[in-house]
């Protein structure tokens, strides 16, 4: 008998070739394959987005910025109408005017800080939970390719940042129609806009805001393929956001600040005049995205490399 042949009965020995690594730690590629496998079958997005949605972290989030326009309403309530200071009126100074100037305004006060937590939270808390679970590696055993896995993951992430900016201007609008009436929206600079002409170019803030917030999002999933601490992730999110926010405020360096993603982050604000101004988003949009490919670049090639123990 040959040393190619088996006897009767016997368990035959695993191919090899045909079974190949498959440890975590492997590159997708080097995956085996079994009949009827498919990686863009695996870990579906309706899988994972009903997993993230029932997740405390996304309810509390989704609460608190449902919240935030009963709050403003409360404190307008009890301390009065805001008053323009002197001649300079502001988009704060009309929010009472109408449902749709109330909603900008609540748009105004959370942009800068209150926006940035969500996007953090659901995209820096994407991988490194898993990681932090010890999950990560039975994930990447199923098989799920490293790609897929990413992919997956930072599309739901980027769904629930996008409708956490939505649900915000949509129960802010909704609460000051009730309370201020359903009316023309009235232009700081002089002037109205009509409410149909109002809601359309809150729309437009609405998606300017969500692109300008890709830079926190690249970073807070970098972070999470680099770390197993969620925390760590979403904390150095809203650090380096805040450190970007910190060094625009430094008129020093000139020119410099026009390629900081934090220095265009209220070019929204001229959308609202009779005659839109456009530049200063479109320049804010294309400094945002090429961040945020660039990190999300990073992540995936960081992550196809990294061994996964955890």
């Amino acid at each position: 008998m040959t040393a190619t042949e088996s006897t009767p009965g016997a368990p035959h020995a695993p191919d090899a070739t045909a079974a190949g690594p498959s440890g975590p730690g492997r590159a997708p590629g080097e995956r085996a394959t079994a009949p009827g496998y498919r990686a863009g079958r695996t870990l579906p997005l309706r899988v994972e987005a009903v997993r993230q949605l029932k997740r405390r972290r996304t309810l509390v989030m989704g609460g608190v910025l449902a919240l935030l326009p009963f709050v403003l309403l409360v404190a307008f309530a009890v301390a009065g109408s805001p008053d323009g200071r002197g001649d300079e009126v502001t988009l704060m100074d009309t929010a009472t005017a109408s449902g749709a100037n109330f909603a900008a305004t609540c748009l105004f006060v959370s942009a800068g800080f209150l926006l940035v937590i969500p996007v953090a939270l659901f995209c820096g808390d994407t991988v490194a939970s898993e990681a932090g679970w010890s999950s990560l590696r039975y994930l990447l055993a199923a098989p799920v390719p490293r790609a897929r896995l990413l992919w997956s993951k930072l599309a739901v992430a980027l769904g629930l940042s996008a409708a956490a900016m939505v649900l915000l201007p949509l129960v802010a609008l909704a609460v000051g129609a009730a309370a201020y009436g359903w009316g023309p929206l009235e232009i700081p600079t002089g002037g109205t806009l009509d409410a149909g002409t109002a809601a359309r170019r809150l729309a437009v803030v609405v998606a300017y805001v969500f692109v300008s917030q890709l830079v926190t999002a690249g970073l807070a999933f970098w972070l999470s393929t680099r770390t197993d601490a969620p925390l760590g992730a979403v904390g150095g999110a809203v650090g380096l956001t805040i450190a970007g926010n910190v060094l625009d405020a430094v008129t020093a360096l000139g020119s410099w600040r026009d390629f900081l993603p934090a220095h265009w982050q209220f070019a929204w604000a001229d959308v609202f005049q009779p005659t839109p101004e456009w530049g200063g988003m479109i320049q804010g949009s294309a400094i945002s995205v090429t961040y945020a490919l660039v990190l999300f670049a990073l992540a995936f090639r960081g992550f196809a490399r990294k061994d996964v123990v955890s």
